[in-house]
């Protein structure tokens, strides 16, 4: 069999990693893109760039300062500690956390371009009819972003699937516990199971392919994100 028991399991727990990181994702991404789309608040550089830090930064530094912050002498490690949560390194609950933190640019940028590209026009329209802000989000704003919403999600389960570097450096490499495809592939080379390494990662370059063609239809103009 080309993939044995321990890459099923891999692939389980990368899926189920990728669906909880995009829920969580579009839950905290959608006021915050809202409010870069629309604020006027000097803070809007200063809080754009720190979400757009995982971008430019190597996943590995990310993982290792959020090890540090989540350790036992860490200001979050003690946090969940006194919370009666323990420590989340090396557990599936720090595998989110660091998902979330390093694939919250490719989730805020598509919803904020999308809010930003469907104007304030109808909102007043929605105002004008006596809509409370909150109904006018729901029923006027998501409906118009929803190409943003498609790609955020999308992008946010693909850029999860693909995570190494800051999943190694959080969650370690344990098997049915931290161990994602990724860091399964890496386990395969060090042991020289390139057969076992082919097939995984010919998955993922299938799976990227994909991704990509989808976007392509689901979004044909581009980063152009317009109703």
């Amino acid at each position: 069999m080309p993939l044995s028991p321990d890459d099923l399991g891999a692939i389980w727990l990368t899926l189920r990693l990728a669906s909880v990181t995009t829920l969580l994702l579009l839950v905290l991404a959608t006021p915050l893109a809202w409010w870069l789309a629309h604020t006027a608040s000097r803070w809007r550089g200063p809080v754009g760039a720190v979400v757009a830090l995982p971008l430019v930064l190597p996943p590995t530094v990310l993982g290792f300062y959020l090890l540090v912050s989540l350790g036992p002498q860490g200001p979050l490690g003690q946090l969940t500690q006194a919370l009666g949560w323990g420590l989340l390194p090396f557990t599936f609950a720090g595998l989110v956390l660091g998902s979330v933190v390093y694939s919250l640019p490719f989730a805020v940028q598509p919803l904020q371009h999308a809010f930003e590209s469907m104007g304030r026009r109808p909102m007043e329209v929605a105002a004008t009819l006596r809509a409370s802000p909150l109904d006018a989000f729901l029923t006027v704003a998501v409906p118009l972003a929803r190409p943003g919403f498609v790609t955020a999600a999308v992008l946010s389960f693909a850029h999860t699937v693909g995570e190494f570097g800051v999943v190694l450096m959080l969650g370690g490499n344990i098997p049915g516990k931290t161990r994602v495809v990724s860091t399964q592939i890496y386990g395969h080379v060090e042991a020289l199971q390139y057969t076992q390494a082919h097939w995984l990662s010919g998955g993922m370059v299938a799976f990227s392919f994909v991704v990509l063609l989808g976007l392509g239809w689901l979004n044909p103009r581009g980063s152009r994100l317009r109703p």
